[in-house]
């Protein structure tokens, strides 16, 4: 059975074991993408209001 490694010079096995790094969000990015912090709109009287 072959293995990519066979075919793959070191460059480009060092550069396969490179890992990304995560990016860590903010409490504040987490909400915003959730939505929490949208305007809400009640219905009155027939006219939508912001509440």
């Amino acid at each position: 059975m072959y293995k990519l490694r066979d075919h793959l010079s070191d460059d480009e096995i060092k550069k396969l074991k490179v890992k990304k790094k995560k990016d860590k969000l903010s409490m504040r990015d987490v909400m915003e993408l959730m939505g929490v912090n949208r305007p809400t709109y009640k219905r009155v009287r027939g006219a939508i209001r912001r509440k």
